[in-house]
């Protein structure tokens, strides 16, 4: 049985939380403290844990930051206040692997989950991540797990490979359960102002909700167009 652990201090919430994720066929773990969640994780060691962003004493930023000091590969969802895109992104900084927000929507919790729970398996099983392919005459950079600062030399790479292909446009295609950190927009974002200045065409599909908002935050959509989907990139 897959191990989570929760932490919220609103016992209603976490009560909804087990509820439902054991439903899900996982073993759940509460805790109702920042604190007291890290001492559970600390034994328990899950691989995947939930927390509020907002709790009285040790908030979700400073759990998410003990966590991953403490294993880097512990994939985290935080949630955040309905509107809280900075607190949102101060996480993603830090590597969370999704964010949720309140009042708690079940579709975007399971979105989350399926994320974190690619991200785990990719880490398990070392499956390439990004790879370049030609369709429909685009060459196409496959993005999969998560694009974090030790992808910035894969992703270049793979870039370079791209731009050899000669085709007129490049896609960077997200899986749809693909998750960017703070590091991974900044590489991201250098990116494309580089591809922009030298007059490359290039277009992103296949985000999230949540991600092409932050992408939009920060400036990405600014800098190229975003697309939902690949078959959307083609009407264009």
């Amino acid at each position: 049985m897959k191990k989570i652990l929760v932490i919220d201090d609103e016992k209603p919430t976490l009560d909804m939380f087990r509820l439902l994720l054991s439903a899900h066929g996982y073993d759940v773990l509460t805790a109702e403290n920042g604190r007291e969640g890290i001492e559970v994780f600390e034994r328990e060691r899950p691989p995947l844990i939930i927390t509020d962003i907002k709790m009285p004493g040790m908030d979700g930023i400073e759990v998410l930051r003990i966590i991953k000091r403490s294993n880097p590969k512990a994939e985290v969802i935080v949630i955040t206040g309905h509107g809280d895109m900075d607190l949102a992104i101060k996480a993603l900084n830090l590597d969370a692997t999704d964010f949720i927000n309140k009042p708690i929507q079940r579709r975007y919790l399971e979105q989350a989950l399926k994320r974190a729970g690619e991200r785990i398996e990719y880490h398990r099983n070392s499956e390439k991540q990004i790879y370049v392919e030609v369709r429909d005459e685009i060459a196409v950079i496959n993005l999969r797990g998560g694009l974090t600062s030790s992808s910035e030399a894969q992703l270049l790479k793979a870039f370079k490979e791209a731009e050899a292909t000669g085709k007129p446009q490049i896609l960077l295609l997200f899986d749809q359960n693909a998750s960017v950190n703070g590091a991974g927009i900044s590489i991201l974002t250098q990116l494309l102002m580089d591809a922009r200045r030298h007059g490359q065409n290039v277009t992103v599909a296949g985000l999230s909700e949540n991600y092409r908002t932050v992408f939009k935050m920060v400036g990405i959509a600014n800098l190229v167009k975003v697309y939902d989907t690949f078959e959307d990139v083609l009407k264009k």
